[in-house]
């Protein structure tokens, strides 16, 4: 008789959603795993508190099954994370989606999770809403340079696309997806192949994930937003969308 193989992981629920009258489907990010769906039995009964299933909540989680839908066992609080409010809690959804869209199930990744942990930690200690907004594109910058380069995508920072010469940071690059920074020489090669404009000095903090510059902040978003934007292909991202609207 063949037995259930059984899990263990520090995780986190990225989403969840209802499987009839009492059950729910969970999207987990797990430091050991990846990314795990599991079916959690009895979980909107809310009679047991081993369903503790709130997001941006780090778990103790415990799993069972062969298939690619597990059952959850147990789940339990590692500690309580303050309640994420206002812009902040959108760029935690936004965090959760760019996983969800990206990364590929039962792919570990320790170091993102590391630093998915901790830029939940930051958002969930922003409680001054009207202070927040540099520590909140700083916290998505420093997420999306390592989601990039835990899943392969990772950006050329350090040195010039078609020669290998080092960034210089007084010179200004045209960076091209899937090519990398490209020394600026003409206004017609900005029109030819639309890439992002930004200056030697953002592509040298970027290697550092380095955001105190407010240009090297902007820079870097519209960076990251072209290049999450060519990964996702035909996808995409809802929580953008609601901003914009909230907007």
């Amino acid at each position: 008789m063949r037995t259930s193989t059984s899990f263990a992981s520090d995780g986190f629920v990225l989403h969840s959603y209802p499987y009839k009258e009492t059950s729910l489907i969970l999207e987990t990010f797990t430091r050991s795993h990846g990314r795990v769906a599991m079916l959690a039995k009895g979980a909107k009964r809310g009679a047991s508190s081993k369903y503790a299933l709130n997001a941006f909540q780090p778990l103790s989680l415990e799993w069972f099954g062969r298939a690619d839908m597990k059952t959850l066992k147990a789940a339990d609080h590692q500690r309580i994370n303050p309640q994420i409010r206002g812009p902040a809690l959108m760029a935690a959804f936004y965090v959760n989606e760019l996983l969800l869209k990206l990364a590929v199930k039962d792919d570990a990744h320790e170091q993102l999770f590391d630093q998915y942990g901790e830029t939940i930690g930051a958002l969930a200690g922003l409680q001054h809403v009207d202070r927040a907004a540099r520590e909140i594109e700083t916290a998505l910058r420093r997420f999306e340079l390592k989601l990039l380069e835990e899943l392969g995508y990772g950006l050329t920072l350090t040195h010039e696309a078609d020669s290998d010469a080092a960034i210089d940071p007084s010179a200004d690059y045209l960076y091209v997806v899937e090519r990398g920074p490209v020394r600026l020489t003409s206004q017609h090669e900005i029109r030819a192949i639309d890439p992002v404009r930004l200056s030697g000095s953002t592509l040298v903090a970027l290697s550092h994930a380095e955001f105190s510059d407010a240009s090297t902040l902007a820079q870097a978003k519209q960076l990251m937003r072209r290049v999450i934007n060519h990964h996702l292909g035909d996808k995409s991202l809802h929580t953008r969308q609601l901003i914009r609207e909230m907007k």
